[in-house]
């Protein structure tokens, strides 16, 4: 619990977390933006993008995207 107490170990740990979410939100936003067709309409995924933290552009990337 040592780790809880002290705030700059805790943002050690958040920090990559943190960062990771904002990097796949904006590329999933691009990517989003760039696409004609999508698997449902485009603004289902926009929220799903924004609202559904680091599993929200993932979802995406996965399910939401159509072949090329």
């Amino acid at each position: 619990m040592e780790i809880l107490n002290d705030p700059n170990r805790m943002l050690l740990i958040l920090l990559p977390i943190f960062i990771l979410q904002l990097v796949l939100l904006v590329v999933a936003l691009i990517d989003l933006s760039k696409r004609e067709e999508t698997n449902g309409p485009k603004w289902v995924w926009l929220l799903v993008i924004f609202f559904i933290n680091i599993l929200g552009p993932i979802v995406y990337f996965l399910w939401g995207r159509t072949k090329r």
